[in-house]
């Protein structure tokens, strides 16, 4: 008996200190626009006719399984703990997302936004690491009515402390810049109400926000609008822009637009992740997805994003956008 008890206590002693360095372990948080994730049905309420087989990329079948698959080796490189997207248009596509990932068995939160294509932001998580809290969707209205995707907000809890996350899609160009930009500037300004809101209740709340900004880390309504900063926490700034060190490096982006890298797609933080209680985030861990599969090697478009459609053509890369990621910690 006492040799079994033994036995048993180093077995249990073993397994608590395994799974000790396991919950150690940094988490990682990663986004990803993963570029038009439609289904083949044609939903009358939406323009999203273009993805259906009777539709003027004719995808099938097969067509949308190469997508999935596709995604499925970037979720495999990143290996996220916790993973925002955008351009997904509804929760059975999340579905097939996590069968074709074999990786991980994610959970997701998605809410049908008023997005006249019916592309979403969604957020998929491990269960085991993000235990979730609450979730709600952050409409945006535009005084001339016209639908946008919503913020996804998501509470939840990481190694037992609170985490709050924002998952962004900001109005594009499409349709002209002088357009877009007052769009973008009142996204920034909810978004901002909503942070700020967080912060006035606790001024070190952890909160971290991803997504498609659709302009750069220096630009009006991310910059001054939202306030963030790119170095140090200045006067009104609430947020840190962890894409500082890729600003104005030659041939570092997320997005390429008529040959000029951009970062678009962006993780900024609050004072709460960058000190040293609780939830902090890991040195020198913020980085782009860019290996050289992700992008063209040839061509016209070397060095673009190998996307999966160039308008209407058949590509078969993997999104016009390169995920990024960070790691956060335990303090």
């Amino acid at each position: 008996m006492k040799i079994k008890n033994i036995f048993l206590t180093v077995i249990g002693l073993w397994i608590v200190s395994g799974c000790s360095t396991k919950m150690d372990t940094p988490v990682t948080i990663g986004f990803w626009n993963v570029e038009n994730l439609f289904d083949l049905v044609d939903d009358p309420l939406k323009n999203d006719d273009e993805f259906t087989p009777e539709g003027r990329k004719h995808v099938t079948e097969e067509i949308l399984n190469a997508k999935l698959n596709r995604m499925a080796e970037v979720l495999g490189d990143l290996n996220a703990d916790i993973m925002g997207l955008c351009e997904v248009e509804n929760d059975d596509m999340l579905q097939r997302v996590n069968a074709t990932y074999t990786g991980r068995d994610y959970e997701w939160i998605h809410y049908d936004s008023p997005d006249d294509r019916g592309i979403d932001v969604a957020l998929l998580y491990d269960p085991a690491v993000f235990q979730v809290i609450s979730s709600k969707p952050i409409p945006i209205r535009f005084d001339s009515g016209r639908p946008t995707r919503d913020i996804l907000y998501v509470q939840g809890k990481l190694w037992n402390r609170t985490l709050h996350i924002f998952v962004n899609h900001w109005p594009s160009n499409y349709g002209g810049r002088e357009q877009a930009i007052p769009r973008r500037a009142k996204v920034a300004a909810v978004l901002r109400e909503q942070v700020q809101a967080i912060l006035n209740r606790d001024s070190q709340a952890e909160v971290l926000l991803m997504g498609d900004f659709n302009e750069g880390p220096t630009e009006t309504a991310i910059h001054d609008i939202l306030g963030s900063t790119l170095d140090g926490f200045e006067s009104g700034m609430q947020l840190k822009n962890l894409m500082a060190k890729f600003v104005d490096q030659p041939g570092v982006g997320t997005y390429v637009w008529r040959g000029k890298d951009e970062i678009l797609d962006q993780i900024l933080v609050s004072q709460g992740l960058l000190d040293d209680r609780g939830l902090a985030v890991a040195a020198n861990s913020i980085s782009i997805n860019d290996k050289p599969k992700y992008r063209q090697q040839e061509g016209k478009y070397k060095h673009y994003p190998f996307r999966y459609y160039a308008g209407d053509h058949l590509l078969g890369g993997y999104s016009d956008h390169l995920a990024v990621s960070v790691k956060v910690e335990k303090r």
